[in-house]
């Protein structure tokens, strides 16, 4: 059944060029573009998304949401950033992606309204930018069916870290804007892990991400060093 877009195209059009960058593989968005895959054929592994209620929390400009509607999930992508949800929505009107669905809404107030609703939620690249990340993963936690599956991503705290995901990423490389990411708020392994503890969630799989500037790929590995994934069952 397919779910039209909650949007008033003619109020997005505001917001098309900077749709268009988003959706540009060549723009700054290009490392989402290039990780998406990756990070879409590991949960898909892990829990196979076609057929289930899918939530993906700081969905941005719906790059992730958008793929796994069209993998036959039914999606809800939720941010708080008007103008990245603006750019989500005309994506799926232009594209005509079936059963998306984009809200502004934080994951703690969905959590206080739709508790255990989801099968699966994701929530990539958002913990190292928010002020009190276990808030948002103890709000992840309610939000998924017992025995559902909840899947992270984010960046470790250490000096490689620091010199590949801020020195090297943002000033040598630029493949990010720089102030993309502050390196207090980076999380180690161990910190995400007992977030998810805490909040009920069981650790099953964890995953690196790694970048070579040479060749310009990037690819998942047992090294978490730097950009790691998290995959947790509530139970």
């Amino acid at each position: 059944m397919n779910h039209p877009v909650n949007a008033d195209p003619g109020e997005l059009a505001k917001f098309s060029d900077l749709a268009h960058r988003w959706w540009d593989e060549d723009s700054e968005f290009r490392p989402l573009h290039q990780i998406n895959p990756l990070r879409l054929g590991w949960i898909n592994e892990l829990c196979p998304v076609a057929g289930r209620q899918v939530l993906d929390v700081g969905c941005g400009g719906g790059i992730l949401a958008d793929a796994m509607a069209r993998r036959g999930a039914q999606v809800l992508g939720i941010d708080l950033a008007t103008k990245a949800l603006k750019v989500a929505q005309l994506h799926a009107i232009e594209t005509q992606t079936p059963n998306v669905q984009y809200r502004e809404i934080s994951a703690e107030a969905l959590a206080a309204e739709q508790p255990g609703a989801f099968d699966v939620v994701t929530c990539m690249e958002m913990l190292e930018h928010v002020p009190d990340p276990s808030s948002v993963v103890t709000a992840c936690a309610a939000l998924v069916k017992p025995g559902g599956w909840v899947f992270f991503s984010t960046i470790n705290r250490n000096p490689k870290s620091f010199l590949m995901a801020i020195v090297g990423a943002e000033y040598v490389l630029n493949l990010l804007p720089r102030g993309t990411h502050e390196y207090v708020k980076l999380i180690r392994p161990a910190e995400l892990a007992s977030y998810c503890r805490a909040a009920g969630l069981e650790l099953s799989h964890t995953r690196g991400m790694e970048y070579n500037p040479l060749t310009q790929r990037y690819w998942l590995s047992g090294d978490t060093s730097v950009n790691y994934l998290f995959a947790a069952q509530k139970g």
